[in-house]
C-alpha cells in the first residue's frame, strides 16, 4: 500500500451538546471515522461538509484487511447511515434523534484514484457549524492513539470538562455516553475493574490529559455518582499525525489464505458465482480471511442452523462474525485460546 499523504495534524472542534451523544451499538472505528471527519472539516464553513477520503486510507482508518469489492462498501457505508445519534435538546430532557451521515460516493478521481466521500446529514448540521460558544478542542492524535471505544469516548467526556479541572456525572449517565448497556456491569466494582481502570491508565499514558475519580454520592452502598478530577499531561507529546496512524496499520494481503479467496468480487463475471460463492466472499471478509474455505462452509452452515432469524440478511450476518471474530481477538489476547476455529465455533449462536 502507499504511504498516506495525509501527515497534517488536525485538530477536532465539537460543540458540548454533540458530546452529549449515546453512541451504543459505535465500533471503536466508527467514532475514529467521526472524529477525523469532525478534524477535516471547518467549523466556521458549512461548505467544508464533504470530507473525502483515498480508498485505501480509509480502509486503513476502518480497519479493514480484506480486498476492495462493493458488498463491503455497501455493508460498511449502511453501517454507517444506520447509527443514530442521540443528542440532548436545549432543554435537557429530550432527545434529537438523527443519522449523522447522510450520503456516500465511492468513485474514481481524473487520475484514476479511488476514493470515497462522505456528507453530513442536514439534520446534524448546526451541531457541527457556525456555533460561537458551548465548544471544546482537542487534537486529532488524542483520539487516534486510544485502542477501545470507552476509551476513546471516556476522553472527550473529560476534555470537555479539562479547563473545569472536574466533572461530576452519574453512573447511569456515563454509561449511557459510552454507550454501554444498562444491564452491563451491574456491580460498580466490575464497572470499575472493565471500564474505568483501563480508562484511566490508556489517558494517562496515550493523551493529553490524566483523570482520579470518587464516589461523589452513595445511597446505602451503591454508588451513584462519580467526581472526576482532571489533569494535563503537560510533559506528554506526541507526533503522530493522521497520515502516520494510517501506515501504521499497514494493511498487507494474505495471498496463501484460500484459493477463491485470491479473488475480487469486482473482477469476477456476476453471472458465474452462485449466490452462495458470492455470500462465501463476503463473509470471508467479515473474519478477515482468518480460515479456509472448508471452515468457513462449516461456520455458514453452523450459523443456518444456529441464527436463522438473520442468516438470510447479509449485513446482519456480516455485522456478527465481525463480532464473533473480535470477541476470538480478545480471548486471544489473553491467551485462552488452543483453537481459533474451535473456538469461532463455539461462539456462533451466543449472543
Amino acid at each position: 500500500m502507499a504511504k498516506s499523504t495525509l501527515q497534517k495534524h488536525y485538530v477536532v472542534s465539537k460543540r458540548n451538546v454533540l458530546n452529549e451523544m449515546r453512541t451504543t451499538n459505535m465500533t471503536i472505528q466508527e467514532l475514529r471515522l467521526f472524529s477525523i471527519y469532525l478534524s477535516k472539516v471547518n467549523p466556521k464553513d458549512p461548505s467544508t461538509r464533504r470530507v473525502r477520503f483515498r480508498l485505501d486510507d480509509f480502509q486503513a482508518i476502518m480497519e479493514y484487511k480484506g480486498r476492495v469489492h462493493m458488498p463491503y462498501f455497501k455493508a460498511v457505508t449502511d453501517n454507517l447511515f444506520a447509527k443514530i445519534i442521540s443528542v440532548p435538546d436545549e432543554k435537557g430532557n429530550g432527545l434529537y434523534r438523527f443519522p449523522f451521515f447522510k450520503e456516500c460516493q465511492l468513485g474514481e478521481d481524473d487520475d484514476g484514484r479511488w476514493f470515497i466521500e462522505l456528507d453530513a446529514n442536514d439534520r446534524a448540521l448546526p451541531f457541527i457549524f457556525e456555533y460561537q460558544n458551548n465548544y471544546f478542542k482537542y487534537e486529532l492524535w488524542n483520539a487516534l492513539r486510544l485502542k477501545g471505544k470507552n476509551q476513546l469516548r471516556m476522553y472527550e467526556i473529560l476534555k470537555q470538562y479539562e479547563r473545569l479541572g472536574h466533572r461530576i456525572i452519574s453512573v447511569a449517565s456515563l454509561k449511557e455516553q459510552l454507550g454501554i448497556e444498562e444491564n452491563e456491569y451491574p456491580q460498580f466494582k466490575i464497572f470499575k475493574r472493565a471500564v474505568l481502570e483501563p480508562c484511566r491508565e490508556a489517558l494517562a499514558e496515550l493523551t493529553d490529559i490524566s483523570f482520579t475519580y470518587e464516589a461523589h454520592r452513595k445511597i446505602g452502598r451503591k454508588t451513584h455518582e462519580l467526581k472526576f478530577i482532571i489533569t494535563k499531561n503537560k510533559n506528554h507529546k506526541d507526533p503522530l499525525s493522521l497520515g502516520d496512524f494510517i501506515d501504521m496499520k499497514n494493511i498487507t494481503y494474505d495471498d496463501d489464505v484460500i484459493d477463491i479467496w485470491d479473488m475480487d468480487l469486482d473482477d469476477i463475471d456476476p453471472d458465474s458465482l452462485s449466490r452462495y460463492d458470492e455470500r462465501l466472499l463476503f463473509f470471508r471478509d467479515a473474519v478477515e480471511g482468518a480460515f479456509t474455505k472448508e471452515q468457513m462452509i462449516v461456520l455458514c452452515d453452523l450459523m443456518t442452523e444456529k441464527m436463522q432469524h438473520i442468516f438470510h440478511d447479509d449485513l446482519k450476518s456480516y455485522n456478527y462474525l465481525r463480532r464473533k471474530l473480535n470477541e476470538l481477538k480478545l480471548r486471544e489476547s489473553q491467551g485462552e485460546i488452543l483453537s481459533r476455529f474451535g473456538y469461532m465455533k463455539s461462539l456462533i449462536g451466543t449472543k
